[in-house]
C-alpha cells in the first residue's frame, strides 16, 4: 500500500511544482493571475460497503485554483493601454463580429489598420465595448472614429460687458470704426459659417446722452466684420454704418431694454458658405457701474471642422476624441464583465479566459457602476504572483516530494526484508 501512497504525493508534489513554475514564469506577464493546486486525500471503500478503509490510499489533485486579487498598477506612455482597479474583466472577441466572447484583463491595446481596438497578446483580439451614443445592449468591437468633425454655423453670440458710466458721449459722429473718438470700447469674437470659415467681428459701444426722469443711458452697439463696417451692402459703396443693437440701462446700472441684437451675415458669407439665418446677440446679466469698462465673458455656439488629434479613456470607460478645433467627442465606451464565480473561467492561454457553467452568467457594466471596477488609461495591471512566497512554496514542494519518495524507498526496504527471510 505504501507504494501507492508514496507515488501518489510525488504526482502531486510534481503538479505543485508544476504550478509553482508556471506562476514563477508568468511573474512579468501583464493581468496574470497566480494559481494553486489544491489537494485532497483518497480513501478505497469496503466491498461490501460498510465505509471506507480507515487508511487513506494517497493524495489527488482536487483543484487548481487562480487567485483573482489585485495587482500592482504600472503607468505606461501608451494612451491605449488600461488598467483595471477592482472587479471586472475585459470582453474581447477573436474576430469583430464577437460570437464567442472571451475574458481578460490584460490591457496592453493598441489600434490595427482598421481603426479596431486590439491586444497583440491575446491572438490580436478585439476589445468589446458600446458605441458611442449608446449606453447598454450587446457589447461589440470598438472602433476609433478618425472621421474629421464637420463645421456648425454660428447662430448665436453671448457677452457680458460692464460698461463704465463715467465715460461722455463720443465727440466724433457718425461710428467710424478707424476714429477712436467715435466710440467708447470694443470687443471681440470669432463666427463660422457652414464650411468652418471664421469672420473675426469686432462689436463697439457708443454712449448715448443720459435722458429723463428717473434718467436712462441708451448705448449703441456697431460692428465690423473682417474690417468691414457692418452696415449697407459692402458691394456698394458707401457703406452706411448699422447699429446691430442698443441697450438701456436705468440709474442703478441694471439693462432695462434692449433693441435689434442680430446681425444679418449674407452679405459678409465667404465663397460656398452660409449662415442659417441672423445671427442673434445677447448681453443678458451686462451693466453699466462707475468703474472701468471690462468683458466679462464670451461664447458663441459655431466651430470650425476638427480632426482627431488624440482620444483618451476615462475611468468610467469613456473614450474622449480630442479635435484640432479645441472640441471634445464621445468615440464610445469601454465595458467591463464579472461573474458570480471568476474562479470557474476556463483559462486558454493568451492571457485569455472562457466562461463556462461554474462561473455563472456573465454581468455586463460600464465601469465605476455597481461592483465594477474603475479603468486607469496610460496604466497596465502588473501579474499578483508574489515571487518571495513562490520561492518559498517551491521549497515546500520540493521537500514535500522528497518526504514522498522516502515512503516509497521505506516501502522498498521493507519488502525487501520480506523477501529475504528465510
Amino acid at each position: 500500500m505504501g507504494f501507492q501512497q508514496g507515488l501518489s504525493g510525488l504526482n502531486g508534489a510534481a503538479k505543485s511544482l508544476d504550478v509553482i513554475g508556471n506562476n514563477v514564469a508568468n511573474a512579468s506577464t501583464v493581468g496574470f493571475k497566480q494559481a494553486q493546486a489544491q489537494f485532497a486525500d483518497m480513501y478505497a471503500n469496503s466491498m461490501n460497503r460498510s465505509g471506507n478503509s480507515p487508511v487513506g490510499i494517497g493524495v489527488t489533485v482536487a483543484n487548481v485554483a487562480q487567485a483573482f486579487t489585485q495587482g500592482n498598477i504600472s503607468t505606461t506612455n501608451n494612451p491605449l493601454d488600461i488598467a483595471i482597479n477592482g472587479d471586472g474583466f475585459f470582453q474581447l472577441g477573436l474576430t469583430p463580429d464577437n460570437k464567442s466572447p472571451l475574458y481578460g484583463r490584460n490591457g496592453q491595446f493598441e489600434l490595427n489598420k482598421d481603426g479596431y481596438i486590439v491586444n497583440p497578446s491575446m491572438n490580436g483580439a478585439y476589445l468589446m465595448g458600446w458605441a458611442a451614443g449608446v449606453s447598454g445592449g450587446d457589447p461589440t468591437a470598438l472602433k476609433i472614429d478618425t472621421s474629421a468633425m464637420k463645421a456648425t454655423p454660428t447662430t448665436s453670440v453671448t457677452t457680458k460687458v460692464n460698461l463704465d458710466s463715467r465715460q461722455s458721449v463720443p465727440t466724433v459722429t457718425p461710428f467710424d470704426p478707424a476714429d477712436p473718438n467715435s466710440y467708447n470700447n470694443s470687443t471681440g469674437v470669432t463666427m463660422y459659417d457652414s464650411l468652418g470659415n471664421p469672420y473675426s467681428v469686432q462689436t463697439y459701444y457708443v454712449k448715448g446722452a443720459t435722458a429723463g426722469a428717473p434718467p436712462t443711458t441708451t448705448w449703441s452697439i456697431y460692428a465690423t466684420v473682417d474690417g468691414t463696417t457692418y452696415g449697407s451692402n459692402p458691394a456698394t459703396p458707401p457703406i452706411v454704418p448699422a447699429a446691430v443693437g442698443t441697450m438701456t440701462f436705468d440709474s442703478t446700472g441694471t439693462m432695462t431694454a434692449t433693441t435689434g441684437m442680430s446681425m444679418d451675415m449674407t452679405f459678409y458669407a465667404k465663397a460656398g458658405g452660409t449662415f442659417p439665418g441672423l445671427v442673434s446677440l445677447a448681453y443678458t446679466g451686462s451693466t453699466q457701474t462707475g468703474s472701468a469698462f471690462v468683458n466679462l465673458a464670451q461664447s458663441q455656439n459655431g466651430m470650425a471642422p476638427g480632426t482627431l488629434s488624440s482620444f483618451s479613456i476615462a475611468k468610467d470607460g469613456t473614450i474622449v476624441g480630442s479635435y484640432s478645433n479645441q472640441q471634445t467627442k464621445n468615440l464610445g465606451t469601454v465595458v467591463l464583465v464579472n461573474f458570480a464565480n471568476p474562479n470557474g473561467l476556463q483559462p486558454i492561454g493568451n492571457n485569455l479566459y472562457q466562461a463556462t457553467s461554474d462561473a455563472g452568467q456573465p454581468l455586463v457594466g460600464q465601469p465605476t457602476t455597481g461592483t465594477f471596477g474603475t479603468l486607469q488609461a496610460r496604466a497596465v495591471e502588473d501579474s499578483n504572483v508574489d515571487l518571495t512566497a513562490e520561492l518559498v512554496n517551491m521549497i515546500v514542494a520540493q521537500r514535500v516530494y522528497q518526504a514522498n519518495s522516502q515512503t516509497i524507498k521505506v516501502q522498498d526496504t521493507v519488502l525487501q526484508t520480506l523477501v529475504s527471510m528465510r
